[in-house]
C-alpha cells in the first residue's frame, strides 16, 4: 500500500472515531471514496483534515464569577466605570441563565464598543474573555472588501479556503470562543453591503446556529460563540447590524485619568516587557503632562502608550550599553528620552 492510500485509510479511521454529526461523517467518507490524484487529491485531504480539526463538540468551561470579573476589569482598565458596570450586568445575566436555563432559549446581546481610537475598545474585549476564561481571537475588518474573507471560498474555485470565522474556531479549538469583530465600521466601500449581510447572519441568533461557510458547504452551529464588535462610530454600520448589537460608548480619557493610567498601568507594563527592574526607572511627577500631551490632546491612550514604550526602549539601550541605573527622567533630560 502506498503512502497516499495509507493516509486515506488513516483519515477514514479518524472520521469513524470522531464524534461528528451523521451527515458530516457521510460527507467526509464520500469525499474520500474517490479522492482523485495530484492537486485534486491534496485538496480533498486538506478539506477532510480541516473539518476534522473543527470543535463540533468541544467547549471551554466558563468561569462565572462576578467578583473575579470585576477584579480582571479593574486590573486591566482604570476608570470607565459606566462601561465596566454594563459588562458586569451582562455577565450577571449569563450567570443567572447558566444556573436556571431559560426553556425558551437565552440569547445574550452582542456587545459593541464604540469610541475613538485608543479608548480601549479592543482591550476591554480581551478582558471579558479573560474574566470568562474563554480563548479570544480577533478578526480585523479594517479595509476588508470581500465577504468571502468571512464566509470562505468554495472548493470548486482554485483559491478555495475556509473563511476567517471557521479558521478562528479551528485556531481556538473550542466552539464557544470570544470572536472579536474589530472595527466593523471600516470595511471597504465596495464590499460593505455584502459584508454587512454576513455580519447580520453571524450576529442573529435565528441564523447563526446554521452558518454556512462556502468552503465547508454545510451548516455549522455558531450559537455558542460570544461575538464582540468594535467601531470608531456607527455611521457606516448597516441598520440591520445595529439592530442586532448593543452599543456601548467608550468615553474619552481626561488628562487626570491618563496620568494615573500612565503611572500605574502603562509604565510598569513597559518596564516589565523590556526586562528591566521596576525600581530602575523614575519619572519626575511634574513631567507627566508633557508625556501625556507631546502633540496636544488625544482622546485615547494609544499615543501615550507609544510614548512610554519609547522612553523605556531608550533606557533599555542604555542598560545594554553598560550605563548604570537607576535612570531618572527629569525636565533637563526628558527631550532626549521622548520618541522622535
Amino acid at each position: 500500500m502506498d503512502n497516499a492510500a495509507q493516509g486515506v485509510d488513516a483519515l477514514k479511521q479518524k472520521i469513524t472515531q470522531a464524534q461528528l454529526p451523521q451527515e458530516i461523517q457521510e460527507k467526509l467518507s464520500n469525499a474520500l471514496r474517490f479522492p482523485g490524484t495530484g492537486a485534486e487529491f491534496e485538496k480533498i485531504i486538506s478539506f477532510v483534515e480541516f473539518v476534522l480539526s473543527l470543535p463540533f463538540n468541544k467547549s471551554s468551561q466558563d468561569i462565572l464569577d462576578l467578583v473575579r470579573a470585576k477584579q480582571v476589569l479593574d486590573k486591566n482598565h482604570y476608570g470607565i466605570q459606566v462601561v465596566k458596570d454594563r459588562i458586569l450586568e451582562y455577565l450577571s445575566v449569563l450567570i443567572l441563565n447558566s444556573k436556571n436555563p431559560n426553556p425558551a432559549g437565552f440569547h445574550a446581546p452582542i456587545l459593541a464598543f464604540i469610541g475613538l481610537v485608543g479608548t480601549g475598545k479592543t482591550s476591554i474585549a480581551y478582558s471579558i474573555a479573560e474574566s470568562l476564561g474563554r480563548p479570544i481571537i480577533r478578526i480585523p475588518f479594517g479595509g476588508m472588501g470581500d465577504p468571502r474573507q468571512l464566509r470562505g471560498v468554495s472548493r470548486i474555485q482554485p483559491e478555495a479556503e475556509p473563511g476567517q470565522i471557521m479558521k478562528a474556531l479551528k485556531s481556538t479549538g473550542v466552539n464557544n470562543p470570544v470572536i472579536l469583530l474589530d472595527e466593523i465600521d471600516r470595511v471597504a466601500e465596495e464590499g460593505r453591503v455584502n459584508i454587512m449581510g454576513v455580519l447580520v447572519e453571524l450576529l442573529d441568533p435565528q441564523q447563526n446556529h446554521a452558518f454556512v461557510d462556502h468552503y465547508l458547504d454545510f451548516p455549522f452551529n455558531l450559537s455558542k460563540v460570544m461575538f464582540i464588535a468594535t467601531a470608531n462610530n456607527t455611521t457606516n454600520i448597516a441598520t440591520a447590524v445595529m439592530d442586532r448589537i448593543e452599543p456601548i460608548e467608550m468615553p474619552a480619557y481626561s488628562d487626570e485619568e491618563k496620568l494615573i493610567i500612565g503611572k500605574n498601568y502603562l509604565l510598569p507594563k513597559a518596564i516589565r516587557e523590556a526586562g528591566l527592574d521596576q525600581k530602575s526607572v523614575i519619572i519626575d511627577e511634574g513631567l507627566w503632562i508633557q508625556i501625556i500631551r507631546p502633540l496636544g490632546f488625544d482622546a485615547g491612550i494609544r499615543s501615550l502608550a507609544r510614548t512610554v514604550q519609547g522612553i523605556i526602549r531608550k533606557i533599555a539601550r542604555e542598560v545594554v550599553e553598560g550605563k548604570p541605573g537607576p535612570f531618572r527622567i527629569t525636565v533637563e533630560n526628558l527631550t532626549g528620552y521622548l520618541p522622535a
